[in-house]
């Protein structure tokens, strides 16, 4: 399989493809709901809500572990949190939809897997949630509910066309069947495009957006300094925001990943290559798109 030339994601594109501000108030920004945030990981729920939030999203809910819930509450005033329900220190997968019903109807956009850490768990969690998503609404999936997805295939087929997933090179493998295959051997263009090809889903790995037809566009920015814990979690609720704004997956995949990238740039220029935290980026990412406007 051998993929075209990425496109350049520069600021002329994705200011053609620009999203209205002119909304009469936060629901017509959308509405991101953030599944995850198990009692050791809050946090990334988190990172993926605020990054959801900073990119213009206009609502946000988080479906977390009942036992930190309160305290995500307390700690991000301007969400709606719903607790969900543990087994065994993990969000009870399986009775997660019952509790999330409505929001999951409802939301324009759903990003599942931040701060989720049991394979079993999150697999049920999928099966219990994805059928009573609307109609409408776009779905990113991330971390472990990535590694998840290749035994799930009526899970897959509901989600295909709809559907913006986040590897890393190691997740690219597993979706592909591939576990074997040496990472550094890795032609990141073709295996994208397999990727998106087996799932109908967008993916954007290592600053290189991928659509199931052949598109792809690449992101001339990022470094070293990104790949610190929770970063990967903001690059999901950017998405996901640009997903609840009204962007294609496509677009929303290119705008998430220009801003991750870029204020990353910025970040490793003021604070040094390794040093910025991944909340910082929910700061660099507000002033990059003021540019763009």
């Amino acid at each position: 399989m051998t993929s075209t030339r990425a496109d350049l994601v520069t600021p002329d594109l994705l200011r053609g493809w620009q999203l209205s501000t002119d909304t009469a108030g936060k629901k017509e920004r959308g509405t991101v709901l953030v599944i995850g945030g198990e009692r050791r990981t809050p946090g990334a729920a988190m990172l993926t809500g605020l990054a959801a939030l900073r990119v213009g999203a206009g609502r946000l809910t988080m479906g977390l572990a009942e036992s930190v819930a309160v305290s995500v509450a307390v700690a991000v005033p301007e969400a709606g949190v719903a607790g969900l329900a543990e087994s065994g220190g993990y969000i009870d997968g399986g009775a997660a939809g019952a509790v999330l019903a409505a929001d999951l109807d409802s939301a324009a956009a759903v990003v599942i897997g931040p701060g989720l850490a049991d394979a079993e768990q999150t697999a049920a969690l999928l099966v219990s949630v994805v059928p009573l998503l609307g109609e409408k609404t776009q779905v990113v999936l991330d971390a472990y509910a990535l590694g998840v997805l290749p035994g799930q295939p009526e899970v897959a087929k509901v989600l295909a066309g709809r559907l913006v997933l986040t590897p890393n090179r190691t997740e690219i493998l597993h979706l592909l069947g591939e576990e074997d295959t040496d990472e550094e051997s890795l032609d990141m263009a073709d295996a994208s495009l397999e990727v998106a090809r087996k799932y109908s889903a967008v993916v954007t790995a290592q600053n290189l957006i991928t659509a199931p037809e052949g598109s792809s566009w690449e992101v001339p920015a990022g470094n070293p300094g990104l790949g610190t814990s929770g970063s990967g979690d903001v690059l999901a609720g950017a998405v996901g925001g640009f997903l609840a704004r009204g962007a294609t997956p496509e677009q929303a995949a290119c705008w998430g990943t220009y801003l991750h990238a870029v204020a990353g740039d910025r970040l490793s220029a003021s604070r040094g290559p390794l040093s910025f935290l991944a909340r910082e980026l929910l700061e660099a990412m507000p002033p990059v798109i003021a540019e763009l406007n």
